[in-house]
C-alpha cells in the first residue's frame, strides 16, 4: 500500500493530530480561510467560494482536509497516502492551481482508529472549515468517515475504501456523497479465480484451498466471494476461518493452515504484517503452497520485500488496480517524481500513492468543471455519469459511487522479489507468464 519509508518511522504527534500545511501561499495562513462557515453542519459547505469574486478567489487557497494513519496499524499505508496526497498537491500548485487558486491540504493522523478519525473529520469541517474532504485509508475508517462527511453535506471521494460495507450504509444510500477511485473490493480476486476456471478440469478437480481471513471489510469480501467461486468450480476447501484482525500471534491460524497442506492460499489480509506473519510460519513449517494470493501487502513495494525478504517474495501474488510499470504517461510521470523526491526505485512505489494521487485527480476535475468548490455540486457531477482520468486509468462513478471503470488485475512479484509484475488477466496488454509453483521458502 515505500521504498523511503523505514517500516517503523512515526512521524510526532501534538494531542493526537498532525497538521501538515502544504503549498500555501506566503500571504495565507496556516488556519486557512474558509470561504464558509457551518453553523449546524446542514449547510453545503464552500457554497460561497465559487461565487467569490476573481481577485479574492486567485487570492484565497481552495482548503482540503484529510484524516490519514500515520500511527498504528494502517501507518505504512496511511504514510504512503501522505505521499500521494502531497505529490498531488505539489503538481497542481505548480501548475498554477485550481481556478487560479492554490490547494492547501492538512491532514491529520487518527491512529488507525475508527473514533479518532470521525473526531478528525468533525474537527476539519466544523472547526477549521475546510472547503473539502479527502478520505483516509482502509475501509474500516472510511465508512464512519464518511458518515460525518455526509451529515455536513460534503462530497467524500476516496482511494481505499472500496468494501461493500461502505456503500451499503443508509447514509450513503440516501446521500450519495462517497465516491471510491480504486477498484471495487469485492470482485479483486476475480481475475485469480478466472485463471483457475482456465486450467483443465482434471486439474481443478485435484486442487484444494485454505481461506485464513482477518476479520475486516476491505479482507473478508473478495476471500468469502473467491472461495464461493473456486468450490463451485471443483476446488475442495480444507480450511476456512475468519480470526480477529488484531492478534498478538498468527501462529495458530498458520499452524493451521500448514497442517492443511492446501495447494493454494487466498489470504485475506490488510496489510504487510499479516502477511509476513504467515509467510514467516509457513516457512517454519516447511510449508510452500503452489500459489499464495493475499488480499493486501505484496502491492506495499519496498516496505514488503523489507519485511519478508526479496527471495521470499517470487511468487507471492496480491490483487489491484494499478502498478509502477502501469503504461500510462500520468501514471509514469507521477512514478518518476514520486523516486526523485523520495528515492528508491520504481518497483517499490507504493499502490496506496497512485490512489490517493488519483483522489485529487478526480477532484480537480470535478472542481474545474463546476466551476467552484461547491460541494452539493461536486457531488451532482460525479453522479453524471461523466469519464474521468486517473494515474490508475479512468473513473466512472455508478449510483453508489463505486468505480464502474475500473479493471481488476493479479500482480505477482517475480526475479528474486526484483520485479513487481502483473500476471493476470493472462491475456491483458501488459501481462507476463505467472508463476504457477511458488519457490521454496529462502533460508
Amino acid at each position: 500500500m515505500s521504498a523511503p519509508l523505514p517500516w517503523f518511522s512515526r512521524n510526532a504527534i501534538a494531542l493526537g493530530a498532525v497538521a501538515l500545511s502544504v503549498g500555501v501561499l506566503a500571504a495565507c495562513s496556516s488556519g486557512g480561510s474558509s470561504s464558509s462557515t457551518s453553523s449546524s453542519g446542514s449547510s453545503s459547505p464552500a457554497s460561497s467560494s465559487g461565487a467569490a469574486s476573481s481577485a479574492t478567489a486567485n487570492s484565497t487557497p481552495i482548503t482540503i482536509g484529510a484524516s490519514l494513519s500515520l500511527t498504528g496499524d494502517f501507518s505504512t499505508d496511511g504514510q504512503a497516502f501522505k505521499q500521494g496526497y502531497n505529490l498531488w498537491v505539489k503538481d497542481v500548485n505548480a501548475a498554477g492551481g485550481i481556478l487560479g487558486r492554490q490547494v492547501q491540504l492538512t491532514i491529520l493522523d487518527d491512529k488507525s482508529d475508527p473514533n479518532q478519525v470521525v473526531t478528525n473529520y468533525q474537527t476539519l469541517i466544523n472547526t477549521d472549515h475546510v472547503d473539502l474532504t479527502f478520505g483516509p485509508f482502509s475501509s474500516l475508517l472510511t465508512a464512519p468517515a464518511s458518515q460525518v462527511a455526509a451529515r455536513n453535506g460534503y462530497a467524500f471521494v476516496e482511494g481505499a475504501g472500496g468494501a461493500p460495507s461502505v456503500f451499503d450504509t443508509a447514509w450513503n444510500q440516501t446521500d450519495h456523497n462517497v465516491f471510491d477511485v480504486s477498484l471495487p473490493i469485492a470482485d479483486e480476486l476475480v481475475p485469480f479465480v478466472n485463471y483457475i476456471a482456465s486450467l483443465p478440469a482434471a486439474t481443478r478437480d485435484k486442487l484444494t484451498a485454505a481461506y485464513p481471513s482477518a476479520d475486516d471489510p476491505f479482507a473478508t469480501p473478495p476471500v468469502q466471494l473467491a472461495q464461493s467461486k473456486l468450490e463451485a468450480l471443483g476446488v475442495k476447501t480444507v480450511y476456512s476461518k475468519v480470526f480477529p484482525e488484531e492478534s498478538s500471534s498468527y501462529k495458530p491460524q498458520a499452524d493451521l493452515v500448514a497442517n492443511s497442506k492446501a495447494d493454494i492460499v487466498v489470504l485475506g489480509s490488510t496489510d504487510v504484517p499479516t502477511v509476513a506473519a504467515f509467510m514467516s510460519e509457513f516457512a517454519q513449517d516447511h510449508y510452500t503452497p503452489k500459489m499464495f494470493i493475499a488480499a493486501a501487502g505484496p502491492d506495499q513495494g519496498a516496505s514488503f520485500i523489507k519485511a519478508v525478504a526479496a527471495g521470499n517474495a517470487t511468487g507471492m501474488m496480491v490483487p489491484n488496480a494499478w502498478y509502477p510499470g502501469y503504461a500510462d504517461t500520468a501514471s509514469e510521470k507521477m512514478v518518476s517524481e514520486y523516486v526523485a523526491q523520495y528515492g528508491g526505485t520504481a518497483s517499490g512505489v507504493n499502490a496506496d500513492v497512485a490512489e490517493a494521487y488519483s483522489v485529487g485527480q478526480v477532484v480537480a476535475q470535478a472542481i474545474t468543471s463546476v466551476g467552484s468548490v461547491d460541494n452539493a455540486k461536486i457531488i451532482s457531477y460525479l453522479h453524471s455519469g461523466v469519464t474521468l482520468t486517473t494515474v490508475q486509468g479512468t473513473a466512472k462513478f455508478d449510483a453508489l459511487g463505486e468505480n464502474a471503470n475500473a479493471d481488476g488485475f493479479i500482480f505477482q512479484w517475480q526475479s528474486n522479489g526484483t520485479k513487481f509484475v502483473q500476471v493476470l488477466p493472462a491475456a491483458s496488454p501488459g501481462s507476463v507468464p505467472i508463476i504457477a509453483q511458488k519457490p521454496a521458502w529462502a533460508s
